[in-house]
């Protein structure tokens, strides 16, 4: 017969919660621990597998996720009403855990498109970025009229994609907004997944396209344009202009075909959505292994969202390939620390209704999770 499974996930034997597996009734023995539910559970939250007194840390993947705010019993429900977030010493052991990594002896390839900057990507888009909220419009005007059978004579390219944001006007010319906002566009700009760019402005927003070129370097050529609604003379003639613009673009666009390429060229972006309980010992660590198969192949992971992290940072650093980068990323923890504050929040602030819905007490449990789409090679 097979053996009964499991109503609890212990996931490190030095904790002192399990993870329910089921909605658990008072009563409900869980005979791999040996003790009993003393009140509802819901799927995927948290239950006491020992007492943990008031101030006692509570302790999950062998890391503590927060300070129980009050005595909690054997089988209780560890959530929100008895648990809380507080300062505590992490050790972050720089380099300690890192190691050479083992890189296979013949890396895969796929299909990609070479760009002249020796960049590479997946996709073969022409896009359409705005330089302010007010050209927002204009921007999905010309990106629609290329939607359909449009682009029949162009089978090289992807699409024509419309990127656009809430700001670039009505802000400070300089600080962390505007300095965001101009590396983003800039990001976009010069990713390999485009062909070519159109950006489009209003002509007297805060965030100057010529402002933002001066600033990186990026100059105007016939697979880079730009235009103004004001120039143009309103919003039809610069759908107009806009559109034309990239009907001259197309051609040179469907040159670039995919080749074969090393996966090294690869990097994969890493970020959390909808998380619960689960999302760290079920999705996220498989991402992990993923990457760790990417990395050894010569690809790279970027692990982002910062804030997301906090509370996992010191196991981080322990792969760091040196004291520096360790201290980045310190450094970067303790800016959110001081940005949360001064705008009157807190990063405990992070877990949304739904979160805590699906089990996640604390944003120190959620970046546990969360890190371990990570992996485990080095950070650089």
């Amino acid at each position: 017969m097979t053996a009964p499974q499991s109503l609890t996930i212990r996931l490190n034997a030095a904790d002192n919660v399990v993870v329910s597996r089921a909605q658990l009734l008072p009563g409900t023995m869980i005979a791999e621990e040996g003790i009993a539910s003393i009140e509802p559970i819901p799927t995927s939250h948290k239950i006491a597998t020992q007492p943990i007194a008031s101030g006692d840390a509570v302790r999950k993947y062998n890391q503590i996720i927060g300070f129980a705010t009050k005595d909690i019993a054997v089988g209780a429900h560890v959530h929100l009403h008895n648990v809380a977030v507080r300062d505590f010493a992490r050790d972050y052991d720089y380099c300690a855990e890192m190691r050479d990594t083992e890189f296979v002896a013949a890396p895969a390839s796929f299909q990609g498109y070479s760009r002249a900057n020796g960049r590479v990507g997946t996709r073969n888009y022409i896009g359409v970025l705005t330089s302010v909220n007010c050209s927002a419009t204009v921007a999905r005007y010309i990106a629609d009229a290329f939607r359909g059978d449009d682009l029949g004579d162009f089978p090289n390219v992807d699409g024509v994609v419309a990127l656009v944001h809430g700001t670039g006007c009505g802000m400070a010319d300089s600080g962390d907004g505007y300095a965001n906002l101009q590396r983003t566009l800039w990001g976009y700009a010069r990713h390999p997944n485009f062909a070519g760019i159109v950006m489009v402005g209003l002509g007297c927003e805060v965030n100057q396209i010529d402002f933002l070129l001066e600033a990186y370097g990026i100059e105007r050529g016939p697979m880079f344009r730009t235009m103004t609604i004001q120039d143009a003379g309103g919003t039809k003639r610069s759908v107009d202009r806009g559109v034309a613009m990239i009907r001259e673009m197309l051609p040179e666009a469907n040159r670039i075909a995919r080749e074969t390429l090393p996966v090294s060229h690869l990097t994969l972006a890493l970020q959390c959505g909808g998380s619960d309980a689960y999302s760290g010992i079920t999705a996220n660590p498989s991402l992990g292994a993923a990457v760790d198969l990417l990395v050894r192949h010569g690809g790279t992971a970027i692990l982002s969202e910062t804030p997301e992290i906090y509370g996992a940072e010191h196991l981080l650093t322990r792969r760091a390939v040196s004291r520096e980068v360790g201290e980045k990323l310190i450094e970067r923890i303790h800016w959110w620390e001081a940005y949360t504050k001064r705008n009157g929040g807190e990063m405990n602030n992070n877990p949304s209704p739904g979160n805590k819905a699906g089990g996640l007490t604390t944003i120190l449990e959620k970046s546990l999770g969360a890190a371990a789409k990570g992996g485990t090679t080095n950070l650089c």
